[in-house]
């Protein structure tokens, strides 16, 4: 048996079954762990069979042949933390819109599932999930997940180059019509790639001295709004990365608030925004 390491907030453990054996008794014999803790992890998407491929295995009394491995990636912490909710803002059959919240991940990691908008939805719908496209995980707003891989693949297709319209919503520090007038382009590379992101004043507020903004990107770089807003000196507010002086004890401030593309079913050109509801600033 591996004893689990005290003060040690995640463990990877190993295993490989030397009879027949069901999941959860291999587990409980051999990390020390609880057989409630670690159901709790299996249902979380911590434990990965290698059985042609690799996949979860959330069953606990699945049944495993001799010489089949399983793997444990076990963080206390994270299958303690609270799950965000997503909600449902449209279900096109074909793929589904919804808003994500802050502290939701687009999809899940070896150390599990919980905390992703695809396992979300898989529950919610029924239906298979696959991934379209990303927004960072602190921030929230409007995801497209799609149900089979013709859509996943033409809505990819979209995502990547300039086939979808994409709106946001930021706020930033500073007084950033003073410095760059009321609406501005940034065209700064990013990571040797051409990148574009457009902005357009909402308001200001002189005594917190911040700003809200209308942004529009024309292309999807890694942390693009961020680097960019940061990069000419007006970060957003509660980006725990770029800039200084922009801590926000509500976290950051940064909305994906609207999405146009043509549906790869209809042909019709789609929008979707979020409600009043939804934009907090």
């Amino acid at each position: 048996m591996v004893e689990p390491k005290a003060g040690v907030d995640r463990q990877h453990f190993q295993l490989t079954a030397v009879a027949p054996v069901r999941a959860i008794d291999l587990l409980a014999t051999e990390t020390g762990l609880s057989r409630s803790e670690l159901k709790r992890a299996m249902n979380a998407g911590a434990v990965w069979l290698q059985r042609q491929g690799r996949k979860r295995l959330r069953r606990a009394t699945a049944e495993l042949r001799s010489g089949e491995r399983i793997d444990l990636f076990y963080d206390p912490k994270l299958l303690a933390a609270a799950v965000p909710k997503a909600e449902l803002v449209a279900d096109e059959r074909g793929y589904s819109l919804w808003y994500k919240p802050p502290g939701l991940v687009a999809q899940g990691s070896d150390w599990g599932d919980q905390l992703s908008l695809l396992r979300q939805v898989e529950q919610r719908l029924n239906r298979p999930t696959l991934l379209v496209h990303r927004i960072d995980r602190e921030a929230a707003g409007l995801m497209v997940v799609a149900h089979d891989r013709q859509n996943a693949a033409a809505l990819s297709r979209l995502f990547s180059g300039d086939g979808v319209q994409k709106r946001y919503r930021i706020e930033i520090l500073g007084d950033i019509a003073a410095s760059h007038g009321a609406s501005g382009v940034v065209e700064t590379p990013l990571d040797g790639r051409r990148a574009v992101t457009r902005w357009q004043l909402v308001s200001h507020d002189s005594q917190q001295q911040r700003s809200i903004l209308e942004v529009a990107i024309d292309t999807g770089r890694y942390h693009q709004i961020r680097r960019h807003m940061a990069g000419i000196g007006h970060p957003v507010m509660g980006d725990p990365r770029y800039g200084q002086g922009n801590k926000n004890r509500e976290g950051l401030r940064l909305l994906a608030v609207a999405l146009a593309f043509r549906c790869p079913r209809s042909g019709q050109v789609r929008q979707f925004e979020l409600s009043p509801a939804r934009i907090p600033f």
